[in-house]
């Protein structure tokens, strides 16, 4: 559609001279295009896109979070770059570095040059590769949980808002029950359980039975509150004149939750995810600082914590690096998911 201006531009017949010498007729062109621009439709990713580069404490959360990422999956390229690995028990191979009673003999942890964070006590290991890998195990653990948690509540939830009535009723009281056990607890008492069911109590586990033992345990209790979410969410949509018209086009009820409900679900999907990420990281350093997660010699945050607890009278370094890593990608990923969640919805306010 022609708007006014470029109209009476078009009526006034011969095109005058721009006073560069140049035809007025590009000078009309640019300003149609210029005009254009400013009205052209923005999709709603596109605008959380912008809402969320306008959040400079969003944009920097990404950035330390993506950071933390790329550490953990590089971890075995910076183990390759620093000449170290986190199994060999450098202190024991060379007997300059620790004193009589294990402890660091340079002080500040054993920090010099060849130990960028300084040695672990007692056995003498490297700290920085200790701490490169165990930012990787609890973040892989960590994904993989929120994955499945996160697929879990979508499917359940969805379910039980649009079906209603019986599967409603069954998903509502198993969500209800489950919401009802101590997390905590429950991941400490059922963890050897789980671990029982794949190895004899007298053999040795292996690392990744456990691994899939603290996925399961941690998956168990972790998606409730997602599906309660997306089901309150589902049975306001599901009223809309939207589905009411679908309904009536004959579209199949698969349809219409993956083209109609999904796409409007994403906004609690991703935010609930955001928050769910870093609770289950603090829950795995948890569990193997209690002794019943990841054990030796596996790298994890959580065991750099209880080796910290023992020895941090004489030697407070060590517990310093993890502790500080641990707290700066927990607040940067719960300022991140504050940030997703004002960029899709930008009346709330913090």
């Amino acid at each position: 559609m022609t708007s006014p201006s470029q109209a009476a531009a078009a009526g006034a017949g011969t095109p005058s001279s721009s006073p560069d010498g140049g035809s007025g007729i590009d000078g009309i062109t640019k300003a149609t295009e210029a005009e254009s621009g400013e009205l052209t439709g923005r999709s709603p990713g596109q605008l959380m896109w912008r809402r969320f580069r306008r959040d400079r404490s969003g944009v920097i959360s990404a950035y330390i979070v993506l950071f933390f990422f790329a550490i953990g999956l590089l971890a075995p390229v910076v183990s390759w770059l620093y000449g170290k690995d986190p199994y060999t028990r450098y202190g024991q191979e060379q007997p300059d570095l620790l004193n009589g009673f294990g402890y660091p003999i340079k002080p500040n942890g054993g920090i010099d040059g060849d130990f960028w964070f300084g040695i672990e006590p007692i056995l003498g290991r490297d700290v920085l590769t200790q701490l490169v890998y165990g930012i990787r195990t609890s973040l892989l653990l960590s994904v993989a949980v929120t994955l499945v948690s996160v697929l879990t509540g979508i499917v359940l939830g969805v379910a039980a808002g649009y079906l209603g009535g019986r599967t409603d009723f069954v998903v509502g009281r198993i969500t209800d029950l489950l919401m009802g056990f101590p997390n905590q607890l429950f991941f400490v008492a059922f963890m050897p359980i789980v671990v029982a069911l794949f190895v004899d109590p007298t053999d040795e586990t292996p690392t990744y039975i456990r691994c899939v033992a603290i996925v399961l345990v941690l998956w168990f209790l972790g998606w409730m509150t997602l599906a309660r979410i997306l089901r309150g969410a589902v049975l306001s949509l599901r009223e809309r004149e939207f589905i009411e018209a679908a309904k009536i086009s004959g579209a199949s009820p698969w349809r219409i939750i993956r083209k109609e409900l999904l796409p409007n679900l994403v906004t609690p999907i991703l935010v609930q995810g955001t928050y769910m990420l870093p609770n289950t990281v603090t829950s795995i350093a948890g569990l193997s600082f209690l002794g019943v997660g990841l054990v030796e010699p596996t790298p994890d945050w959580g065991r750099m914590f209880a080796i910290g607890a023992d020895v941090y009278e004489n030697d407070f370094t060590y517990m310093f690096f993890p502790g500080v890593s641990m707290v700066i990608f927990i607040v940067a990923f719960n300022l991140l998911g504050d940030s997703v969640r004002d960029a899709f919805d930008p009346k709330t306010n913090r």
